[in-house]
Order: C-alpha cells, then structure tokens, then sequence
C-alpha cells in the first residue's frame, strides 16, 4: 500500500507490534484471573488457548482502528483506549472459543494448535467444550463492563459471531465438504467464518472512537474483503507449508474435500487471488480513514494478513 504522506519505518512497526501484542497478552490474562469463582481445570483450559500465543491480529485490528479513526480529533470518545483495550480482548476471547470447538473431533479434529496440543487433547472435550463456552460468555461480560457506550459494539461483535456470521460460516464450511467448489459459495463461507469478525473488530475500534457511520460501514467493507484475504492465505498454507511452521496439522481442507480457492484454482491462482482481494480491501481502508501514521500502522499490519508464512 502506498504512503499517503505519512511515514512509518519498518523498526517503528515491528517495536509497535511487539508493545502491543504484550499489552493485550497482560490484559487478558488480568481478565482471566480477574473472574471469580471458576473452577481450577476449567480455568486452566481457557488459559491454554487464550494465553498459549497467536498472532492477535483481531485484537490489534480492533486497537490500531481506534488509533487512526481518533487522529487528528480532539472530541472525546465514547470509550478510552483502556476500554478499546477491554474490546480488543473480548473480540479475542470469541476468537479464542472458536478454535476450541474447531479443533474438536467432531469439527476439523486438529491435535495441534500453535505448535502446542490443542484444549481438549489436554484437557479432554467435554472440558474443552465448557472451557470455549466460557470464553464466549467472558467477552460478552467484557463488553457489556463498558457501559452504555459499548452497546453498539457488543451488538456489532454478537452479530459477527452468530448464526449469520462466524458459527454460520463454519456450517456452511461443514455442509459444502465434498461438494463441487463453487466461488460463490466459496466467497460466502470465508466472509462469514473468517472476514465477519475481522470486520467487526474494525468497526468496533471505529465505534468506540466515536466514528459516523459511514466510516464504521466503509470499515466493514475494507474488513470483509481483508477476511477474505486472511482466509484464502490459510488454506494457502494448508496446501503447501510444513506442520512445524504453521504449528498445526497440514494437508486436512484437500482430505475433507472442503471448498477453497486452492482446491477450485490451484495453488499460484489462489495466492495471486488472496494478494488482489487484500489490496482492494487495503484500498478501502486507506479511503476510510483520514491520513496519519496511525492509519499507515494499522495499513501496514494489513498486508501481514495474507503475506505470511504461518
């Protein structure tokens, strides 16, 4: 993405990632422990895959976009960043929920996440079942400890989260295995089980900043496509990386005949077609947001999504 006037050099990138990835690594862990009265496994087995690692790119996302949308403005948001923070880890949290039950046996049966065994191979699944329960209903008390300003993002991350968005994507992911690929049905499936949240994430940094609504709405658009991206540079990797790098099992979408843009095009079509949808949704962040090194932040970790080894 090209510069739009602002400057941000490669190593003001990389200290930003590493600050901010530690900032929401503390919170969460604060949250965790902050709650009261949870059983020991149960909570050991939120902590495994909640603070075993990730990129934590919703979070940042969701961080970074209330950055660039408060630049340049001194009206005081609806939320602090302390509380954009919060909103970051609850986003995090249902992310977190879906990888449990995603690796379930009964789901995509992965027995490695991030290199480390996966929540229920340690804990077993009916406690990894609960232990993704109770992330879910830890973000929503997240959000709703926002008060009345986190309404609408509550309301934008239940949304991206449920039937018509997350949990419905990994349905429609399930009911099209063995199917002949289709791109449409291959586009819905990855905008509602991967892009939905990615794009709620910036819509909510927007909302809590105090954003109109068509910036939220322009935002939604960038995401959905940056989704798409994230998504098509997963199955990439399914295809062609090596377990040791991803930190999880390879070669499973091609074995469960699931619909991806490897599997309808083939591996070099489908990484010219991840770089071209996660520019176009590069472009429509860029035109949502006023210029400033925030926006050239938050611009630069977008490219990460689909240009990426893990």
């Amino acid at each position: 993405m090209p510069s739009r006037g602002t400057r941000l050099s490669e190593a003001c990138f990389a200290r930003a990632l590493v600050a901010e990835r530690r900032l929401v690594q503390a919170r969460l862990g604060v949250l965790l422990r902050g709650e009261a009265g949870v059983p020991a496994r149960l909570r050991r087995a939120m902590a495994h895959t909640l603070l075993g690692g990730g990129k934590r790119v919703r979070p940042l996302l969701l961080l970074w976009c209330w950055d660039a949308c408060r630049a340049g403005t001194r009206r005081t948001p609806p939320v602090s960043r302390r509380g954009a923070l919060d909103a970051a880890c609850a986003v995090e949290m249902i992310h977190a929920y879906s990888l449990i039950h995603d690796d379930l046996p009964a789901m995509d049966d992965d027995a490695l996440r991030r290199g480390r065994p996966t929540c229920h191979v340690v804990f077993g699944e009916a406690t990894a079942i609960l232990a993704g329960d109770a992330l879910q209903a830890l973000a929503f008390a997240t959000l709703a400890g926002l008060g009345p300003a986190g309404a609408g993002a509550t309301a934008l991350v239940a949304r991206a989260a449920g039937p018509g968005g997350m949990a419905g994507g990994q349905q429609e992911d399930l009911d099209g295995q063995g199917r002949r690929p289709r791109p449409a049905r291959i586009r819905r499936i990855h905008a509602l089980k991967t892009g939905a949240l990615l794009a709620a994430a910036l819509q909510t940094g927007a909302t809590l900043a105090g954003a109109t609504p068509r910036r939220v709405a322009a935002l939604g658009a960038a995401g959905t496509r940056l989704g798409l991206a994230f998504q098509a540079a997963d199955d990439l990797l399914d295809a062609t990386a090596a377990a040791r790098v991803v930190g999880k099992g390879v070669r499973k979408d091609d074995a469960a005949g699931k619909l991806t843009w490897v599997r309808l095009v083939g591996v070099d079509e489908a990484r010219r077609k991840a770089a071209r949808v996660g520019r176009a949704g590069q472009a429509l962040l860029a035109a949502a947001l006023p210029p400033s090194v925030a926006a050239e932040r938050l611009l630069t970790l977008t490219a990460t999504l689909w240009e990426r080894d893990r």
